[in-house]
């Protein structure tokens, strides 16, 4: 078991820059739906620009850094299988399955705009980006406080947080339009 925490860190460490990729892939959906809109040459020189860079992070961080983290966490649970037996694990691993769902329907997007098909606005992919923010603070509460009632809070806390990211937005919504360069 000495290499416990180095799996342990490999785990984190994967995790981490798996939703970094999350994090930041639907911020470039933004730019690629809002460039698709954009008249010629912008459109296409932006468009290619912007599709190069969806590419790399998601094949190269986002896709790798997802199955890197699974493969070690699945290894830390056969190190200390008794952790599937407590509460606040079945939780998280819910979350885990919310998390793969998220990814995918991800994936999704990224292929519609790989080929140029925009099927949902530019506010909506600013609002899918908050996604991974909730499971987050949802599963990094679980890990911490191995309590399957107090995430609540947490979840509650991003709540809220997500409340006044909304109205943040709204305000900056307003202020683009009356200033398109903001």
């Amino acid at each position: 078991m000495e290499y416990y925490n180095y799996i342990k860190s490999l785990h984190l460490i994967f995790v981490i820059t798996w939703f970094a990729g999350l994090f930041y892939i639907p911020r470039l959906f933004v730019y690629q739906i809002e460039a698709f809109h954009k008249p010629s040459p912008e459109k296409e020189i932006l468009g290619k620009q912007l599709k190069l860079m969806a590419k790399r992070l998601w094949f190269i961080i986002t896709w790798p850094s997802a199955v890197l983290a699974t493969i070690f966490a699945i290894w830390l649970l056969i190190l200390i299988p008794s952790w599937l037996e407590q509460g606040w694990m079945h939780v998280k691993l819910s979350f885990v399955v919310l998390l793969f769902i998220y990814h995918f329907k991800t994936h999704v997007y990224y292929k519609q705009l790989q080929n140029d098909m925009v099927k949902v606005t530019s506010n909506f992919m600013r609002l899918w980006n908050e996604g991974a923010t909730f499971i987050l603070f949802a599963v990094v509460f679980l890990v911490i406080l191995k309590n399957s009632i107090n995430w609540i809070f947490g979840v509650l806390g991003i709540v809220v947080l997500g409340i006044i990211l909304m109205l943040g937005f709204k305000i900056y919504k307003r202020i683009r339009e009356k200033n398109p360069e903001a």
